[in-house]
């Protein structure tokens, strides 16, 4: 099955747990640590997921704040861009969620995290976008590009199949994504130096 129809098919929190981890694999191109989303993390396993008391918007608030919210510098290098992307995908996180803004962001935040890698990747990715990716058209595919697209499959994939029972394991697919991001985010500075 496609990533397309992956995320047509996901429930709220499939939704919502797709979007958040493309989102966790990008944030150090914010800043951010590798904590800054546990508490949206968190929500996703309790049994009300948005909070009787709108527990998941407060938290999207607090973790804004702490990446400083402020509209980034216009891109000047392949990281800016990506940073650039990276604010859009913490900017659009819908504060009220229902199925139909998760599933709009889930999709936004999946096309923005392979646009990011593929940008970040040195080898050539060969499609002209990532379109062609999603919908399954895999031929002459970059490395990280394929890493990521992997990542988003089987995140939704595990939700899918166990519910909130695959969090954990969405969570840790997502933390070893952002790990090869900062390396290849290092590696490239390194390079530039």
């Amino acid at each position: 099955m496609s990533l397309v129809e992956l995320i047509a098919q996901a429930d709220e929190r499939g939704l919502a747990a797709s979007g958040l981890a493309c989102l966790d694999r990008c944030v150090p191109l914010l800043g951010g640590d590798d904590e800054i989303l546990r508490p949206l993390w968190a929500s996703l396993a309790e049994p009300d997921v948005w909070g009787s008391g709108g527990s998941w918007g407060d938290r999207i608030e607090q973790i804004r704040a702490k990446l400083d919210a402020d509209a980034p510098e216009p891109a000047l290098t392949d990281e800016d861009e990506a940073a650039v992307l990276t604010r859009r995908m913490l900017d659009a996180v819908p504060a009220e969620p229902s199925a139909a803004g998760l599933r709009t962001w889930a999709d936004a935040c999946s096309v923005a995290a392979l646009q990011i890698h593929r940008l970040l990747d040195v080898a050539d990715d060969g499609a002209s976008c990532v379109t062609a990716r999603r919908e399954g058209r895999t031929d002459g595919m970059s490395p990280l590009v394929a890493a990521e697209l992997r990542r988003q499959v089987t995140i939704l994939e595990l939700l899918a199949d166990r519910g909130a029972g695959g969090l954990r394991l969405a969570l840790v697919a997502s933390t070893e994504g952002r790990r090869v991001l900062r390396a290849v985010v290092s590696r490239r500075a390194r390079g530039r130096a």
